[in-house]
């Protein structure tokens, strides 16, 4: 699928949300008449994503857009505030198994337990819990292609990979295992303002904030198998 055709209102590859019956008309505000041509893109996609998941999002004011078609220097999560009309851009970690020549382009996407890649999809957003990176917010997956998000451990959570001193140093940032992993301040905000129930959707957009379509690498797999990554420590994840 081109992601063309994602912009202009497809569903995703094997999408396949169980929710027949359940995708009526909701009461959404209009697109915003401000912001860059790309926050209108968002705020669109931000729309149709909560229609085509239905009852199972239970707060529909915010919704979390990881644009993983952009490289990970860039601005690439989204905080899409459909109250107020406004967008707010941090900076987000993909997997490992999503990038394994760490040059910071996501090249695959995955389902695969094991695989340490990304997934793409739309997710839930869940409770709170400690974890191995202290609070994580639990993410339940609601697309085939990302149905093993629980299984797999993957959530969001802050990582000293993807703080903006790991960014200015290498010039981008590290990998997750899958996670959705930020820096402290920017974590702070998902914490606050996107679990508990809300919309977090994730694919390669690949949006310039002038709405144009950044070119990036094909993705060369979508269910990428488990790596043998040999020895030495694997950036982190859960």
């Amino acid at each position: 699928m081109q992601r063309r055709d994602i912009l202009k209102g497809s569903l995703i590859a094997g999408a396949a949300l169980a929710l027949p019956g359940r995708l009526a008309a909701q009461m959404l505000p209009a697109t915003p008449a401000s912001g860059s041509p790309r926050d209108r893109i968002l705020f669109d996609i931000a729309k149709r994503e909560l229609l085509r998941a239905g009852d199972a999002i239970w707060k529909h004011d915010i919704v979390g857009i990881a644009d993983f078609g952009l490289h990970s220097a860039k601005p690439r999560f989204h905080f899409v505030n459909l109250e107020r009309g406004e967008v707010r851009s941090h900076h987000v970690s993909h997997g490992v198994g999503s990038d394994y020549q760490h040059d910071g382009w996501l090249k695959q996407f995955s389902n695969v337990e094991g695989s340490n890649a990304t997934s793409r999809g739309a997710y839930v957003t869940w409770e709170w819990y400690k974890g191995r990176y202290g609070t994580s917010v639990r993410l339940g997956g609601l697309d085939e292609s990302n149905s093993a998000a629980l299984q797999r451990y993957i959530v969001m959570h802050h990582a000293d990979y993807a703080e903006p001193s790991h960014l200015a140093r290498y010039g981008r940032m590290g990998r997750s295992n899958g996670c959705f992993a930020m820096g402290t301040e920017q974590f702070h905000d998902a914490l606050m303002y996107l679990s508990g129930g809300r919309l977090l959707f994730a694919d390669s957009l690949g949006l310039e904030e002038d709405g144009s379509i950044q070119p990036v690498p094909e993705l060369a797999m979508y269910d990428r198998r488990p790596l043998d990554f040999g020895p030495g420590p694997v950036a982190s994840a859960f």
